[in-house]
């Protein structure tokens, strides 16, 4: 197998992880509300996380905690919203809208990111094909609400 097919394949993962994952919030926000059901999930990812260091599944160091730039953090705040506003567009948009409309705004981010190597990242220089792939994801994502 080609090596560079691993992180695609990987990335891939991610995104059916990432729509089961806000179809599975969503149902349990439909129950016990948006933000309680933001809490449980922490919760529960904290315990899944928890065990997996307790079993040593780990290979970093948490001592290192404080060598770590402050905006490092914020990504535990981002994921508060990031669960939240998930579930909220779910509910009202329907699982492949809200997902289209999602990515629309996570790969526009990214290509600021990647374009200005933000945060210690490879600059990746911004294209007009890119500018054009985001013209057609969001062109899409029209076309998924009607």
């Amino acid at each position: 197998m080609d090596i560079a097919l691993v992180p695609l394949l990987v990335a891939v993962v991610a995104g059916v992880s990432m729509a089961l994952q806000g179809s599975l919030n969503t149902c349990l926000s439909k129950v016990i509300g948006l933000l309680e059901a933001n809490f449980i999930v922490h919760v529960i990812g904290a315990a899944a996380l928890v065990a997996l260091l307790l079993l040593k599944l780990g290979q970093g160091d948490l001592s290192r905690i404080g060598e770590a730039p402050w905006y490092a953090y914020l990504g535990g705040i981002l994921s508060v919203v990031i669960i939240y506003t998930v579930m909220f567009s779910i509910s009202k948009l329907g699982v492949a809208v809200a997902t289209t409309s999602i990515i629309v705004g996570q790969v526009s981010t990214a290509l600021i990111i990647d374009h200005f190597g933000l945060f210690g990242l490879k600059e990746i220089p911004f294209t007009w094909w890119k500018l054009l792939g985001i013209v057609l994801l969001a062109t899409g994502a029209k076309l998924m609400l009607n």
